[in-house]
């Protein structure tokens, strides 16, 4: 089977990037495929980071992908069109997370369905992008109505998808697990040790953005302090409210248990993070689905979630970590607490190595072979 996909790849940075790689190494190993990337992501000027290239010194790349596509150049768009025509797939893959994305998507897509028979399938991170506006939800229909066949991560999103096109036809799949980033592990002892912090140690990892609900987190660290010397490490690029965080951990007075990491880990050095970790905590408002899940156990390290979108989907409760309700700092002190109180680190990194099977990759190419095997559009 021949498959076309569009996305973000090396040299851009974040979890669609290494996705979308990942998913071209494993499609690869079965199919013929073609992966059309961009080659200009977002201009300067509308990304809320530093910089979306990825300066890693392992970069996660695939083999072939060719960089074609420029966001606010549509001759670009017109010439990726014509050479997935030329290719004469069977199936297009496409992510969708942002709304950013309509004319490009919706450009490319409306010519392979007026030119081509090729499929075209949308794997939906978000149906509807986090912290979104009240158009978002119409720039995603106009682009989704040009799919043939949709993948979800999550039961929300799902139900999104589904009210929003009835008449889809969606399946939900695991988000799979980020093993990438383990060919360096290191002894917990040792990551500590290199990371400057000691004994018991938490951590929050990934862009700082509202909805991940980091000031609950912080809120929750006097109540930690009260029973456990816990620190909380906080590694990832802060895209907004740095001030009001930095205040917010004077305030409370945990400065001296704190340590902030303001910047987008490489990926040679994630793994650190994760060995000098014994939980990951993701205190969200609002969620979809997380690779930072998948991230925390690709090393074998349970997870404290909130109980929102799909994070209930992908964590057992007391068996690969903790659930709990969202924008309560008690919620997350009594997990905290627990988790080292109750001696649940054991427990539940048993449970995290017996889960992983449910979140291969092979599952996912295995359902996108299945949707691509179907008969082509005439």
């Amino acid at each position: 089977m021949t498959i076309c996909m569009i996305g973000p790849s090396y040299p851009f940075r974040g979890g669609i990037a290494h996705y979308m790689t990942l998913l071209y190494r494993y499609l690869k190993e079965k199919h013929d495929v073609k992966f059309y990337a961009f080659k200009r992501q977002y201009p300067k000027r509308l990304f809320p980071g530093r910089t979306d290239r990825d300066a890693s010194g392992f970069a996660i790349r695939g083999e072939g992908v060719e960089n074609t596509l420029d966001s606010v150049n549509p001759l670009t768009w017109w010439t990726t069109f014509r050479r997935i025509k030329s290719d004469n797939p069977d199936l297009v893959v496409i992510p969708w997370w942002i709304s950013f994305w309509t004319p490009q998507f919706w450009f490319i897509t409306s010519l392979i369905r007026a030119f081509t028979k090729a499929k075209v399938l949308f794997i939906c991170h978000n149906v509807v992008q986090h912290e979104s506006k009240p158009w978002d939800r119409i720039c995603t229909r106009l682009v989704l109505r040009n799919g043939d066949h949709f993948i979800v991560h999550s039961s929300e999103d799902l139900d999104r998808l589904r009210d929003m096109l009835p008449d889809a036809d969606v399946r939900k799949v695991f988000h799979p697990i980020y093993d990438v980033f383990c060919f360096q592990r290191y002894g917990k002892a040792e990551a500590q040790r290199k990371l400057g912090v000691s004994e018991r140690v938490i951590l929050f990892f990934g862009f700082v953005r509202p909805y991940k609900g980091l000031r609950y987190l912080l809120d929750a660290m006097p109540l930690i302090l009260e029973r456990l010397d816990v620190t909380l490490m906080v590694a990832g690029e802060f895209w907004s409210d740095k001030a009001e965080h930095l205040e917010r951990i004077d305030r409370l007075g945990i400065r001296d248990k704190v340590v902030i990491v303001d910047e987008y880990i490489p990926n040679e050095e994630v793994g650190l993070y994760f060995c000098a970790a014994d939980v990951v905590v993701l205190p969200y408002v609002t969620a979809t689905q997380s690779g930072i899940v998948q991230i925390a156990y690709g090393f074998d390290k349970p997870v404290i979630v909130t109980e929102v979108g799909g994070l209930p989907d992908v964590v057992e409760h007391g068996k690969t970590g903790f659930l709990i309700d969202p924008e309560d700092p008690q919620a997350i002190a009594e997990a905290v607490i627990l988790f080292y109180e109750g001696g649940y680190e054991q427990i539940l990194v048993k449970g995290v190595r017996d889960a992983k099977g449910r979140f291969s990759w092979d599952r996912l190419v295995e359902v996108i072979s299945s949707v691509g095997e179907a008969k082509r559009r005439t």
